[in-house]
């Protein structure tokens, strides 16, 4: 079978080395061109994930066309980009194929999860899953074991990528909520910039430990308000992305907190990375889907005061602490 990988970046190119021994062939495609040049000569992602050698079976291209023939169509873009390139392969796909969703994001404007883009662009009925959990992509490309979770509205779809994508240390877990799974992945990325916030402000683990708690009630409050599954926010889509989003070095949303903390500006932050930190964003969709499904989020409102309102992290923290007491 053909894998076409949609997206370049650091997890696109984890994901391209992990499930190489996968398949026949791998199309990675790039959206830079000097960088898919780059990858395609030296098989190194010198800006993304260096230090990692692309295997043989995956061609690197700048060409959307390039995904045609593929079995299954896997989406790593960010969020904001997704309609685009989706609209722009459209023409190279067919109802044939199974398209993944990678993307831990929402769409800013329509408040849409990544797998809904999908179905509004193709111009079929497709079959459309989502992958979620907890990988960091430098680790997924040394191999080590990982679980994570594949699921789809159609049973045949969620275990057909099961069967594919699973091997000695890439172990997926088929589920039938997507919306329980798109959501606690987009939503663990504001409370881990949180946990930054926490981390570069001094405070321990009794904070974190708080943070994490409390914040995945209010990301299975909203999931649950949306359609989604109590069950699947208490698993590795859920609780095992957040604590690893929260506590993990490699965490790009935890960093910016940090450096948050220390007094930067998010502008200047979000410039100097290279990488897209995908709960700056998705900080303002999470906040305007409260509002819609009527849900309270208090650590996700001061998140967005901090980010996009100059509210400092140490006044957000203490407005959390002294909210009315409440039962758990």
């Amino acid at each position: 079978m053909k894998l076409a990988i949609l997206g370049g970046g650091s997890w696109g190119t984890a994901l391209a080395i992990a499930l190489a021994p996968r398949f026949d062939e791998i199309r990675l495609w790039v959206f830079e061109k000097d960088l898919a040049e780059r990858l395609h000569r030296s098989r190194e992602n010198d800006v993304f994930l260096p230090g990692f050698r692309l295997p043989e079976n995956v061609q690197v291209t700048a060409d959307l066309g390039d995904a045609a023939g593929a079995g299954i169509v896997l989406g790593v873009t960010p969020s904001r980009h997704a309609r685009a390139v989706y609209s722009a392969a459209a023409p190279y796909f067919n109802p044939s194929m199974i398209f993944v969703s990678a993307t831990k994001g929402l769409e800013q404007n329509t408040l849409l999860r990544v797998s809904e883009v999908m179905a509004q662009v193709l111009p079929f009925r497709a079959k459309i899953a989502v992958l979620s959990g907890p990988t960091f992509a430098r680790e997924i490309a040394r191999g080590e074991p990982a679980a994570i979770v594949i699921a789809s509205g159609e049973e045949t779809v969620a275990t057909t990528v099961q069967r594919a994508f699973s091997g000695p240390s890439f172990r997926l877990y088929a589920n039938s909520d997507m919306i329980g799974v798109e959501i606690g992945a987009a939503l663990k990325n504001v409370i881990a910039i949180g946990a930054g916030v926490c981390h570069g402000l001094g405070l321990g683990n009794n904070t974190l430990a708080a943070l994490i708690t409390r914040g995945l009630a209010e990301i299975t409050r909203l999931a649950v308000a949306m359609g989604g599954e109590a069950r699947t926010l208490a698993g590795l889509a859920g609780l095992g992305d957040l604590v690893l989003t929260c506590s993990g070095e490699l965490s790009r949303n935890r960093r910016v907190g940090i450096e948050l903390a220390k007094g930067r500006s998010l502008q200047e932050i979000v410039g100097s990375m290279a990488m897209v930190a995908e709960g700056v964003e998705t900080c303002s969709a999470a906040v305007a889907l409260g509002i819609k499904f009527a849900v309270d989020l208090p650590i996700i409102h001061q998140m967005h005061a901090v980010l996009h309102c100059g509210k400092s992290p140490r006044e957000a923290l203490r407005d959390l602490m002294e909210r009315s007491l409440k039962s758990e």
